[in-house]
């Protein structure tokens, strides 16, 4: 049985719990979609919008990538493989100071 997509109520749960811990609070945004015309700051409803949208597209895709294993190589072990960091933009920044 394939899983139910959460709602926009389910997200919008989602996503406030998760700003919240980071010290965002989303109540402070104009409500609607309108933006503030002194500040520029886009609605509320705007960057919830936005964010369901990222949710949704995103994190998924994130979730369900896994590192190639090289051929030949048991899934078993595949598996471990894929619980390693994901790969660096930039492995020398990392790697170089090891040396």
């Amino acid at each position: 049985m394939a899983p139910t997509p959460p709602t926009d109520a389910e997200l919008d749960v989602l996503i406030r719990a998760r700003l919240a811990s980071l010290g965002i609070d989303l109540d402070q945004l104009p409500p609607g979609t309108t933006a503030d015309p002194q500040t520029g700051s886009p609605g509320r409803d705007t960057v919830l919008a936005s964010l369901r949208s990222f949710v949704r597209g995103t994190v998924g895709t994130l979730a369900a990538y896994q590192l190639p294993a090289p051929a030949g190589t048991d899934p078993v072990v595949a598996m471990a493989l894929s619980q390693q960091p994901a790969p660096m933009l930039y492995p020398s920044i990392s790697t170089e100071w090891r040396k």
